[in-house]
């Protein structure tokens, strides 16, 4: 588990108390057995790659917050996982006595994160490429990285989940940039690439 520190003090920034029983059933969702990527594992690898990137959010408590709850509902055969968890988000930001503009924001932060979505705001940027910094990984944790993916949906026949994740990667390869902020761009960008071609070779 995330040191619940981290938690208070993202909270205590937004002007709140962090709640302990929420702290626990996040992250028990984060644990939950039908998960091999979408774990604490990613979560902390999202934190350390938003310490990299913190001063060119504009709101940073918010984009923290975001990425606390954005893979907080994630049910492998629904398609409204992102939706479910902003408005967790939205319904615990009132519920901490924060103005509801704040709520508003991380909702919007979070449903950024679908993959067909397009960041419109400098702090849906940084959170998104914060979420895909797993494709700039060093080799050997990208291949582990697709191994939990494929794990997770190791009810899906082989032919069809690589048709499907196929799709995925090429449209991210078909971007003019994966990455949207210049420190990411700069930094990973590349290998992101480099990464995703070698990935796509394996699925072909």
């Amino acid at each position: 588990m995330i040191a619940i520190a981290h938690w208070q003090k993202t909270w205590q920034q937004l002007g709140a108390e962090g709640n302990v029983e929420l702290y626990e059933l996040i992250c028990a969702r984060y644990a939950e057995p039908h998960r091999r990527y979408h774990t604490l594992q990613h979560l902390n690898e999202c934190f350390n790659h938003f310490e990299q990137i913190r001063e060119q959010a504009t709101h940073p408590p918010e984009v923290e917050l975001a990425i606390w709850f954005h893979d907080a509902i994630y049910e492998l055969a629904s398609k409204d996982n992102e939706q479910k968890s902003a408005e967790w988000v939205r319904t615990s930001v009132i519920a901490h006595g924060l103005p509801e503009a704040i709520g508003d924001r991380v909702y919007s932060l979070i449903m950024a994160t679908k993959h067909d979505a397009i960041p419109t705001s400098r702090d849906a940027e940084v959170l998104v490429d914060v979420d895909l910094g797993i494709l700039a990984a060093e080799p050997e944790r990208f291949d582990e990285y697709e191994q939990q993916v494929r794990a997770e949906y190791k009810w899906v026949p082989e032919l069809i989940y690589r048709r499907e994740r196929g799709k995925i990667l090429k449209g991210l390869m078909g971007r003019s940039q994966i990455y949207s902020t210049p420190l990411f761009q700069d930094r990973y960008e590349a290998k992101a690439r480099q990464n995703l071609i070698r990935s796509l070779t394996k699925l072909t």
